[in-house]
């Protein structure tokens, strides 16, 4: 079974376009979308998860689309958009605690634990955290109520070494466990060990698709070329 299933999608705007991207993302399946900044990969996260309009092409998430009922998906997906922090009023505690009020939790302390969020950190308001503190907070966020699909968007913003090695575990036990993810960065490395599958996008056009254990630092600069 598909958990998403994008055909010809396409975004244009003044001064770019996406054109004609197709992906398909099956069941405990993690799908990298590889790219050099400005090839299109946070433009083709935000219309996957419903939060841009596209202007053709269909996109099927969970058997839904994300455009049309953007709000019934919300306890089956998580997501970790780029850039993005938890609103600066609130605690770190107040935060998780806001996110399991509409969401299911069940994971919430594990993962805390597992980023390496302590309790003094989780008790100031988040405009007092470091970005990185702010980044694994939001890591917290998109896993915490078992999502059956994850869009994940240039996870490690702000991560230190030590930090980025704790999720891409919480990424493999996501995926032991069954669950399926979308993988948008520029790091090869992170594409290599983490995804079954990559498309290249480079200028907003799908440029290739390979398997995650071929030459991808071949491909990719092979695409960049194209």
């Amino acid at each position: 079974m598909s958990k998403l299933k994008a055909n010809d999608v396409s975004k244009h705007y003044s001064d770019f376009s996406l054109d004609d991207v197709d992906l398909v993302v099956g069941d405990n399946e993690t799908v990298g979308i590889l790219g050099s900044n400005g090839a299109g990969k946070s433009t083709l996260m935000e219309i996957l998860t419903g939060q841009e309009s596209r202007d053709k092409g269909s996109v099927e998430v969970l058997e839904t689309d994300p455009e049309e009922d953007s709000s019934g998906l919300q306890e089956r997906i998580g997501i970790l958009p780029e850039r993005e922090d938890p609103p600066s009023f609130l605690t770190g505690d107040e935060y998780i605690e806001f996110v399991s009020d509409i969401r299911t939790d069940e994971e919430s302390e594990k993962l805390i634990e597992k980023v390496g969020l302590d309790n003094t950190s989780l008790e100031k308001q988040t405009r007092s955290l470091s970005k990185g503190q702010r980044q694994k907070l939001m890591i917290v966020q998109a896993f915490s109520h078992n999502p059956e699909l994850v869009f994940i968007d240039e996870p490690f913003i702000n991560l230190d070494p030590g930090a980025q090695e704790d999720v891409k575990e919480i990424f493999k036990e996501h995926s032991e466990e069954g669950g399926s993810m979308v993988i948008s960065t520029h790091l090869i490395s992170l594409a290599e060990e983490v995804c079954d599958r990559v498309i290249f996008l480079e200028e907003g056009q799908k440029v290739e698709e390979a398997s995650a254990d071929q030459d991808l630092k071949k491909q990719f600069l092979e695409a960049q070329n194209r």
